[in-house]
């Protein structure tokens, strides 16, 4: 069958609902299949000591039954599934595109696990997912990598296969796990779906599954457990909250968001109780804790930020340069960059950890970034952290007022590798260094210029590290005493059997903040 048939019934095979994700009704006996009803792989993620949640979506060139479908499952301790500890059925829900959110609960804690879906004659392939240590038992070790930004039309996601050799122990999302828009500003090595923008249930879900079927993508899901939170384009290009980039119509750019929200539940390992179906609201942000060793606190930097300082004609809600005396909204104390409520949480949790090592999982540059406009007047970016530096300053006070044990800030968003020093006050090149901050390249997006990036440098003396003109992802290796952080970046995002190699390594010390090259 044409491929772009296949996206468009994998897409359409089911239609919004507002009943809530749980098994509606009966489920049916599985079909006769014809084709892989397993092609958009597995997934397991958003991991607890006792178990974790499995993800699959049945998809088929044929069509689906409207109602849902009752499938099998294995859940093994070792790879070959032989040493089988759980079998039982899920169901694939009819509401949510035969997606299935499976909670496993009773298992031991701290170990790895592998499964499989099973339908008729049908099987998936064997994934692994892993449970959390049991709550402040003593971890001495653990690898982890974070990853974002990965614009399918712009090249190959060779990183992700890269990703999947070093068997890391969890991998995080942290935003742009899909683009929304057509490339039409640089050359393409593929197409996107349905070669128009996503807006409409249909069409994000016809996203999620071309993406979903990428053989890097599958084999990273299918080999490490996996934590999610999203930034803009999941749904459209600098939204935030219920503010579209361009202050569209709040009706219609609220059914978009309901829409992108819809799709992204459906195609992610979450619990169905962190989806609302009636508000369409995902709560994302959490606590995950590896023992004594680390604890992520994973936000969400979206569903509840703050609408863009001084919007501007013609784009009015995109991100641009602002000047302190042009725009007094970014000093604006009552604006939030993760929403004032989400905020408070992620303070009380940063006050109460006893972890030894605590990473703030974000998407974007929270370090201060002066640059210099067209009149070489300081000016700052409305869209990332330093359109919300307020938000800033009452979270790094904060984490220097509770001594954080070792806090280091991870992101994305930006398409460029840096390694920066968290000041209690940016301004003052003396101030204390209280928190590091990694931020990893994209998958595929292009990056902002190097040349003039550089030349911002001598404003800003605590970004240890810049490079913008690779991609690829950030791998971490934690000890008790120290984190080593490797750059890794990919030789040609255009090829799809790129190498890879270390760009750059840097290591913090257990008890001291700030990064230093290895």
């Amino acid at each position: 069958m044409h491929r772009r048939t296949f996206l468009h019934l994998a897409g359409t095979s089911a239609l919004s609902t507002l009943a809530a994700p749980a098994l509606l009704g009966c489920a049916t006996s599985a079909p006769t299949w014809t084709n892989d009803p397993f092609a958009l792989g597995v997934a397991a993620g958003d991991p607890a000591p006792d178990g974790f949640v499995l993800w699959t979506r049945l998809i088929s060139a044929n069509g689906l039954p409207k109602g849902n479908i009752e499938i099998a499952y294995e859940i093994a301790t070792d790879e070959t599934m032989r040493e089988i500890v759980r079998r039982g059925t899920a169901v694939a829900e009819a509401a949510y595109a035969h997606s299935v959110h499976l909670e496993i609960h009773g298992l031991t804690p701290g170990r790895p696990y592998w499964y499989r879906f099973m339908s008729g004659t049908a099987s998936s392939r064997v994934g692994k997912a892993a449970t959390l240590p049991a709550p402040g038992a003593r971890v001495d070790n653990l690898r982890f990598a974070f990853v974002s930004c990965a614009n399918y039309e712009i090249g190959y996601f060779s990183a992700y296969r890269h990703l999947a050799d070093e068997q890391p122990d969890l991998v995080l999302f942290l935003g742009d796990y899909i683009y929304e828009y057509i490339e039409r500003r640089r050359p393409t090595v593929r197409l996107h779906s349905d070669e128009k923008e996503a807006t409409t249930l249909a069409g994000y879900r016809n996203r999620y599954a071309q993406y979903r079927q990428d053989p890097d993508l599958q084999r990273l899901h299918a080999t490490v457990p996996m934590l999610v939170s999203w930034d803009d384009h999941e749904v459209d290009n600098d939204y935030t909250s219920e503010w579209s980039s361009t202050f569209a119509d709040p009706v219609k750019f609220a059914a978009r968001r309901a829409a992108a929200y819809q799709a992204f539940y459906e195609h992610m390992p979450l619990r169905p109780s962190r989806y609302d179906a009636r508000s369409h609201a995902i709560r994302l942000n959490d606590r995950f804790a590896y023992g004594d060793l680390l604890e992520i606190a994973l936000t969400d930097p979206r569903q509840y930020r703050s609408r863009l300082a001084c919007p501007t004609q013609p784009d009015r809600g995109r991100g641009h340069l602002e000047t302190l005396a042009s725009c007094p909204e970014l000093v604006d104390p009552t604006r939030s960059f993760f929403g004032l409520a989400q905020e408070r949480w992620l303070m009380d949790g940063l006050a109460r950890t006893t972890a030894r090592w605590n990473v703030i999982a974000q998407s974007t540059l929270m370090s201060q970034w002066r640059q210099r406009d067209q009149n070489n007047e300081i000016s700052f970016w409305t869209e990332d952290w330093n359109g919300y530096a307020p938000s800033r300053t009452r979270l790094l006070q904060h984490i220097h007022n509770a001594r954080v044990a070792n806090p280091v800030v991870i992101g994305g968003d930006v398409h460029s590798f840096w390694a920066n020093d968290l000041k209690l006050d940016f301004d003052n090149p003396k101030s204390p260094t209280v928190a590091t901050e990694l931020v990893g390249t994209s998958i595929t997006s292009v990056g902002p210029n190097y040349e003039t990036f550089t030349k911002y440098l001598p404003d800003n003396p605590h970004v240890r590290y810049f490079e913008s003109r690779r991609r690829g992802y950030t791998s971490v290796d934690l000890t008790r005493n120290r984190m080593t952080t490797r750059f890794r970046n990919v030789s040609d995002v255009h090829k799809p059997d790129a190498t890879i190699a270390t760009l750059k390594t840097f290591v913090v010390e257990d008890g001291k903040t700030g990064v230093v090259p290895a």
